[in-house]
């Protein structure tokens, strides 16, 4: 049986996807609005991010744009910890899997950038 495909494309836009239909759930109380709007902002940029540092146009450049990504899922996990803990949504135990998935992408994101960095170091001893 063949392992499925690991497709980081596909999970960060999911994870957007996610991240849309909790902002668009939570009370619009004044601290609901901002939360919702902070969250929406770094919850699915780094999509779009992720596609950038696809495209980049030289190590230092994927570096930076993997680094954009890393920040912004780890400000969106501390949106949905306080979107949980105050509640701003209805059901704030069904934050825990979408928290889940924020802790593994920010460790997934750390990782790659250990790693390009890494490889960044050898290149230039290399020469």
């Amino acid at each position: 049986m063949k392992a499925p495909k690991y497709d980081l494309e596909e999970r960060l836009m999911e994870f957007a996807v996610r991240i849309i239909r909790v902002t668009e759930s939570m009370q619009r109380s004044p601290a609901g609005t901002y939360v919702a709007d902070q969250l929406l902002r770094s919850g699915t940029s780094p999509y779009g991010h992720h596609g950038e540092a696809e495209g980049a146009e030289s190590r230092d450049d994927f570096i930076h744009k993997l680094k954009v990504c890393y920040k912004e899922l780890r400000e969106a996990r501390r949106w949905l910890r306080l979107a949980q803990r105050v509640p701003l949504v209805a059901k704030p135990e069904l934050l825990d899997e979408l928290l889940a998935e924020a802790e593994e992408l920010v460790r997934i994101f750390a990782a790659s950038l250990r790693t390009a960095e890494n490889n960044r170091s050898k290149k230039k001893h290399e020469r």
